[in-house]
């Protein structure tokens, strides 16, 4: 039986470089499309060793030569613009790369008759919770473009369903860390916004300090509570849900998440018992938008995907993380 070839959009940055090597590893072959904006050709050519195609997803001729020239028979999409104060700023740039790009991905697909779609979705399309644990019946009222982009996809996948009968799963992220345990791939964005690598620049001296936005929300310790997840787990979620659609699997909807949460104290303080340095913390006023807890529930994912997250405890998480950071930017 021949291998399944699997385009992987985005398959050069932090999340799709994961999925890429986990889909190595399970069997697969990769070929990688990535405008290298945000993605890191080095890690793709000295790491993972795929197919990579510069290029992107607004390029409709492009689109069209790779599915002539190559097998693929499924897609994974994440190649998206991701910050979210940046799309408020810039609505029209993330509108015109996360809707137009994965309407054009999914127009080529119809026309070379590939029916499976895999689609890096976020929990942002959920808006300001009003159940936590976040079901995926919750509804569905993003508060910023970024969120909006992605829900205009998740409607999008829908549509298409029932005019072309091509079958999707959307994985609703909750908050993505860590890094490859062996160290090979892990986080490198440049701006980088999140929290955990953050940390671990400010622990590497790369940053003056970290600060926290807002002590006085109501959690156990004032900070802001997050549901955090191992990449390595993420990309393990992909494997499956790819499999569940080549078994012929109906469209579906996941999310992804820890299902814990960790406050922003609780990760400040781990991160110092793993790291062994100084970090200098500062507090500040809290960001507007900014809910208490966000927490999501990922039991549909676990029982009808039979994922079992392997990294859900906080330390490991960044111990993971600390060990790409030294490598990457010690």
């Amino acid at each position: 039986m021949n291998t399944p070839l699997i385009l992987v959009a985005g398959g050069a940055g932090y999340i799709g470089s994961h999925v890429v090597l986990a889909l190595q590893e399970a069997g697969f072959g990769v070929v990688i499309l990535d405008n290298l904006e945000h993605g890191h050709r080095e890690l793709v050519e000295g790491v993972l060793g795929a197919k990579l195609v510069v290029g992107d997803t607004r390029d409709r001729a492009l689109l069209k030569d790779l599915f002539s020239q190559f097998p693929i028979q499924a897609v994974m999409h994440f190649a998206a613009y991701i910050n979210v104060g940046e799309s408020v700023s810039q609505p029209d740039r993330y509108y015109s790369n996360n809707v137009s790009g994965s309407l054009n991905l999914l127009q080529a697909m119809v026309e070379a008759q590939v029916d499976c779609f895999v689609f890096s979705s976020t929990a942002a399309v959920y808006g300001i919770p009003c159940q936590v644990p976040i079901p995926e019946t919750h509804p569905r009222e993003p508060i910023n473009p970024y969120g909006m982009s992605k829900l205009m996809v998740e409607h999008i996948l829908e549509d298409m369903e029932r005019a072309y009968g091509l079958r999707s799963v959307s994985f609703r992220y909750f908050n993505a860390a860590g890094a490859d345990p062996q160290g090979r791939l892990g986080e490198d964005h440049h701006p980088e916004t999140h929290l955990i690598p953050l940390v671990l620049q400010t622990a590497l001296g790369q940053r003056p300090h970290i600060t926290v936005f807002g002590t006085d929300y109501d959690t156990p310790d004032g900070t802001c509570i997050r549901d955090y997840i191992h990449v390595c787990d993420l990309a393990q979620a992909h494997v499956l849900g790819l499999r569940y659609l080549l078994d012929g699997g109906p469209s579906e909807v996941f999310n992804l998440g820890n299902g814990n949460g960790f406050s922003v104290r609780e990760v400040l303080d781990t991160a110092l018992k793993v790291t062994q340095k100084e970090i200098n913390i500062i507090d500040g006023d809290r960001r507007p938008g900014d809910p208490d807890i966000l927490v999501g529930s990922s039991a549909k994912a676990q029982k009808e995907l039979d994922w079992q997250p392997q990294y859900s405890q906080l330390d490991q998480i960044i111990q993971d993380a600390w060990v790409w950071h030294q490598h990457r930017h010690g």
